[in-house]
This record gives C-alpha cells, structure tokens and sequence, in this order.
C-alpha cells in the first residue's frame, strides 16, 4: 500500500525569546495558566471580549497543545517552539491545574485504594457499607477472643498458666498470625486484578504458598530467627490465601450454568477438603520413614505446581481479558478467524504477573508516557479527530501506547485496544516484509517520523473495514468483550477540539 504523507501543523508564529529566558517564561505560564482558573467561564464573558485559545501563550515560546484529567485532577501539556514557529524535541511540559493534596487527603486516598473498591461507591449497592460495618466489628470481637484462645490452647498442652515463658510464645504466635493479617490486607489492594487476571494472580498466589511452606521449614535450620521468619512466612501464606479466596467465585461461576454457583462451590471446596485428608495421610505414612525433608519437599512441591498450572489451564472462561484480547486480535489478523473459547483459553499465558506492567501495548495512558516529541502528537493527532481515542508508538520504550478522550464509552475502549493491537502488528513488520517477535518492539528498529504516519495510516484503514467484522466473529464463538476487563488507565484526554 503506497504511504501516505501528511501536511504537518505548524503552531502560530511566536516571538523567539533567549535560552536565558527559558525558566522564568515557565515560571510566567505557570502563574498565568493557574491565574485563569480563577477567571469567569467563556459563557459569562461579555460578548465583545470572546477568549483566544493561544492568548495566554500569545508573547511565549510556550504553546498549549493537549488537557488531560486523571482522577478528577487535570493538566496541561506545553511545549516549547523555537524562532521558527517549530517545536523542539522533548519540550513537552506538564502543568498540573489543581492545588497540591493536603497530607490529610492524601491518607485519606491512600486508605480509600485499600478498604473500599474501586470506583467507589457506584462500583457497590447501597447495602455494602453497613454489610462491610458490621463485618468489621464482627472481625474486632473475633480478633480480641483470639488472643485468649490462643493462650489457652498453648495452657493445654502443659505450659503453666503463670509462666513468662508461656507469655512470650502466646506473644510470638499472636504476632505472626498478626503480620499475616497484614500481608493479606496489603495484597488486598490488587482490586481489579482479581476480576480479569484471576488464571495469572491464581497460578502466582500458589507460587507464594510453596514459598511460604519453603520459609516455615527454614525456622529448623535457624530457631533463633523462629519469630521473623515465622511472620514472613505467615505474610506469605495470607497473601496466596487472598488470591485463592478472591479468584475462587470467579472460577466457579464459569462452571454454573444456572443458578447454583453455591451448589458448586460447596461441593468443589468438599472435593479440596477430600483430597487435603487424603494427602495428609499419605505425609503421615511416608514420614515414618524418616526420609530427607529438602527431598520430599521439592517432589512435593513440583507436584503442587504442576497441579496448580494444570488447574487454572483447564478453566474455559468466556471473558475476554488482556491476555486473551491478545490471542484473539493476534489469531484475527494473521489467519483472519477468531479462536474459539478453548484455543483461546490454551493459548492465555499463565507465566505472567499481572502487576508488572512490561506489556507491547498500554491502553489508556497518559500523555506523558506516549509522547516525549510534541512534534510526532502534532502529526498523529490528525488520524483521529473523528475517533474518541488515538494510538502511537513510543520508539524509546518500543510500546504502543491507547490513549483515551474524555467522552470514550465501553465501544471506542474496545476499538483502542483493537487498533493498538492492530499498530503493534504493523510495527512488528520488518522493512522486507517479514513479521518479528510479537512480545516485544526493539526500539533499535526506530522508525522515522514519517513512517510512523504511514503505518498509523494504514492501521487505520485496517481498523475501519475489520473491527466491526472481528466483534461479529468473536461473537460468533462465544465471547464476551467487556472495556473493564482489558484493565484500562484512567487518564482521559479532554476538550480536544478546543485545544485544536
């Protein structure tokens, strides 16, 4: 396909300033741009006096080229233009719109990302807070009784009630199963995570078990350290306890096909229970023999996490996350089907932890991490004034980076996604033609400016006579395509036509 050139923008003609300017001109669009927040709205401007777009940037080398708002908070890019009237490179500048978080507003957030879910509360019905209340209270009780049974039970086992020596091991136990309960508070923050990564937080959560076991048998090796390593290993198990309590709904909802999830985690969690005695015996009989603990450990162990990788592998989920998003756009675009519900669930990578974001493709960044060059936002912008997102390539970070507008709805996500995935595709693509790894972009194969606008172009033609045709096969297998479950950034682009 022949590439296609665009006229670039050019900004208004600016009156050139020295280098020696360069911080205090800042420090005056700062004060300016925080100045005209306090100014009346352009509808109760008198009709004489209409405000210019560029006037506040009108005797700088500073020129406003995008808003963005993330959390209720907004910004405004900037970006220095030389005597030319062109842009420099890496001129791009961030000027936040809103007052600095007090420290009480930043703890309350901080608490907020940990207690309450996301998008709280219209993620929630009405009755989750006194549910979640009085589950508190209920925990509190619990958790004060628990300090006595605990010095009970160790009573029982003939330690003398009056004994320091009983004190300190009630205190050493209190304080490991309290350090659990901090690991599992902590993890908990994963929120989403849990919803459209579960296969991933599953397999990694059992890799946390096996490791909190290995931790617990390192104590016979160390008694002195029983305390520190007692607790580590506690924060360990509660975290994977998180994960498997968290993922476990979610799994067995896939297998309901009416109204009887309960019946089936019932009888699921009694089939675990079946085979934990059942595996409890056999320790029991093999332990007689005296055999080597490092030994018996590690066979343990692998079959643990053998069974584990099996497990979550062997679940058919009709969703469409990120991983699998991935699979289906892949198979799409280079066989021109989409896989059905079990090819697609095979081919889902389970070795991947879904908080390190190392992933080809970013959907809903921010503006800051997409584009370094103003110049190269300038010539993409074009692509999509009629679209409700835009896409681009970072040749530093060998990413392709979704970003999102303001008024996207749950459709123009799932376009993003599709055409970012579409863009990598054409990226991955050798200047002979012939196609590289798809896990990641080498940024040593950089392209030009201009044959970034070529293949943005022609993704976009790809985008407008295929997306419509990918929903209606995807649907066709059984797929269920929902924006929230691809994990979007809550970065928005805003008011683009006005900034044009």
């Amino acid at each position: 396909m022949p590439s296609v050139k665009l006229k670039h923008h050019s900004p208004p003609d600016t009156i050139s300033s020295s280098s020696s300017d360069s911080v205090r001109l800042l420090s005056r669009e700062t004060l300016r741009i925080s100045a005209s927040l306090a100014s009346p709205p352009v509808d109760d401007l008198p009709p004489h006096s209409p405000p210019s777009p560029d006037s506040q940037f009108l005797h700088s080398t500073l020129r406003l080229i995008c808003c963005e708002e993330i959390d209720g908070r907004r910004f405004k890019y900037v970006a220095e233009s030389d005597g030319s009237g062109r842009f420099k490179k890496n001129s791009v500048r961030a000027i936040s719109l809103e007052s600095p978080q007090t420290p009480f507003d930043e703890v309350g957030s901080f608490l907020r990302s940990y207690v309450v879910p996301e998008g709280f509360p219209g993620s929630v019905n009405e009755s989750y807070v006194p549910y979640m209340t009085w589950r508190a209270l209920k925990h509190f009780f619990g958790g004060a009784m628990g300090v006595f049974t605990t010095q009970t039970l160790l009573n029982s086992v003939g330690a003398s009630r009056n004994s320091s020596a009983s004190a300190a091991v009630a205190i050493n136990w209190i304080l490991k199963d309290g350090a659990g309960r901090v690991g599992k508070m902590l993890f908990a923050r994963q929120g989403k995570k849990f919803d459209y990564d579960l296969k991933q937080l599953r397999f990694a959560g059992d890799l946390l078990m096996e490791l909190g076991a290995g931790v617990e048998l390192a104590t016979a090796a160390a008694p002195h350290l029983f305390l520190p390593l007692a607790c580590a290993a506690n924060v360990v198990k509660n975290v994977a306890a998180v994960t498997s309590t968290s993922t476990r709904t979610p799994i067995y909802k896939a297998f309901a096909k009416g109204e009887n999830i309960g019946d089936v985690t019932a009888k699921g969690e009694c089939v675990g229970n079946i085979a934990d005695l059942m595996g409890t015996g056999f320790s029991i009989l093999i332990s007689k023999r005296n055999p080597s603990l490092v030994t018996t450990f590690g066979l343990l162990s692998c079959g643990y996490l053998m069974s584990s990788y099996q497990e979550v592998r062997s679940v058919v989920l009709h969703t469409l996350n990120r991983a699998r998003f991935t699979v289906a756009v892949e198979s799409f675009l280079k066989t021109g089907r989409v896989p059905s519900l079990q090819e697609g669930n095979i081919q889902e990578k389970i070795f991947t932890f879904p908080w390190v974001d190392d992933r080809p493709v970013m959907l809903g960044a921010r503006f800051k991490d997409a584009f370094q060059d103003p110049s190269t936002y300038m010539a993409v912008k074009p692509f999509f004034d009629k679209e409700r997102y835009m896409v681009t390539y970072s040749p530093t970070k060998g990413k392709v980076y979704a970003l999102l507008k303001h008024q996207a709805n749950s459709d123009d996500i799932l376009k993003a996604a599709f055409h970012a995935h579409v863009l990598l595709h054409f990226m991955n693509q050798s200047k002979d033609g012939t196609p590289r790894s798809v896990e990641q972009l080498d940024p040593a194969f950089a392209p030009t400016e201009y044959e970034l606008e070529s293949r943005i172009a022609e993704s976009c033609e790809m985008v407008s006579t295929s997306y419509a045709i990918f929903k209606s096969r995807a649907a066709e297998q059984g797929w269920r395509m929902s924006e929230s479950l691809l994990n979007p950034g809550r970065a928005r682009l805003c008011h683009m036509k006005e900034e044009e």
